[in-house]
């Protein structure tokens, strides 16, 4: 009977130690783009704190940041992500499409097409503005210096290419009128960085260039962290760029995490998620919360990726395609 109890008492001992390593050893895998970082450490802190009072668990989440495109493939080749968060579709879609990773209708699972934030993109200039750029036309001058990350490997540098000529569509251009102004504006880019923060550290530490294009919580985040530097510039007219987020069914699965995953995803719709973002400057699409920050975001004319490309297959086939039209103006 005592060796009885003795054994009984050691089991329950161990399959407590047995719990309490499985809460320890909690894991969420966020593949996210290059200009998220500062958003994650808070976001990843308040979900942490969350889940460890509503269920008692020690979560630890990980990050990967990199040029969206060129993170989105990794996830797709085998880079064992629960969560994907970028700032385009496609990047999303391609897991399907590639790998079977997720269903087709992932956009559907989540509130807004599964983008919890936007942003748009604006221009960061040097201090007072020497160059006197105020709006797209003034890119393409002879003499400026633009910074863009890739368009083949960032999100970012997709929307500003699309952007640009969306800018000439938009102000009553046609296609033909609308390539030669990229191209103008793609002569002017000394280096093409792979991701947003690579350009970011070219414009910011390198001092290369007279403009950076870039997102908008990304030229604020920097102009309030270096002060008096730089000042950003809203263009007349500029891209909505949807940033959405997905829960790598495959992976979760086979992670056994997938409960989690989903409730982190979900996290960035509530209203503490979304007070986040609007802190980082990131445009929340809950109304609550994007009307208490309203003043913080500049009311500028944006139009989609949908309405003036097509969508984003058509968009990508055309323009990022290999051999489709930025091959055929950026040939440096």
């Amino acid at each position: 009977m005592y060796k009885k109890s003795i054994l009984a008492g050691i089991l329950s001992l161990s399959s407590l130690l047995i719990s309490a390593q499985a809460v320890a050893d909690a894991t969420l895998l966020n593949v996210s783009y290059d200009v998220t970082r500062e958003f994650y450490k808070d976001f990843n802190a308040s979900f942490i704190q969350y889940w460890k009072q509503k269920t008692g668990e020690t979560v630890t989440i990980n990050q990967s940041h990199g040029g969206s495109s060129k993170q989105a493939r990794a996830v797709a080749d085998g880079l064992e992500a629960d969560i994907i968060s970028m700032n385009q579709a496609p990047d999303i879609d391609i897991l399907h499409d590639r790998s079977k990773l997720i269903p087709k209708d992932w956009h559907k699972r989540l509130p807004n097409a599964s983008s919890p934030t936007s942003s748009t993109t604006v221009f960061l200039v040097r201090k007072g503005n020497p160059k006197q750029i105020k709006d797209w036309d003034d890119l393409v001058k002879p003499g400026i210096s633009v910074v863009i990350p890739n368009p083949k490997t960032s999100g970012n540098g997709k929307y500003s290419y699309l952007a640009a000529w969306g800018y000439v569509i938009k102000n009553g251009g046609d296609d033909a009128q609308a390539k030669n102004f990229v191209t103008k504006l793609f002569k002017n880019v000394p280096v093409l960085d792979a991701g947003g923060r690579g350009a970011t550290t070219t414009f910011a530490q390198r001092e290369i260039g007279d403009a950076l294009l870039t997102f908008e919580n990304e030229v604020n985040l920097i102009k309030k962290e270096l002060g008096d530097k730089f000042d950003v510039v809203y263009p007349s007219s500029s891209i909505l760029a949807e940033n959405p987020i997905a829960v790598v069914d495959k992976f979760s699965i086979k992670h056994k995490n997938q409960a989690l995953a989903q409730a982190y995803a979900e996290y960035h719709f509530s209203e503490a998620g979304q007070e986040i973002a609007a802190h980082h400057y990131l445009r929340p699409s809950l109304p609550s919360v994007a009307n208490k920050y309203k003043t913080r975001f500049k009311d500028i004319a944006l139009f989609s990726v949908n309405d003036t490309f097509g969508g984003w297959s058509k968009a990508q086939k055309t323009h990022f395609a290999d051999g489709a039209i930025f091959d055929q103006i950026y040939q440096r």
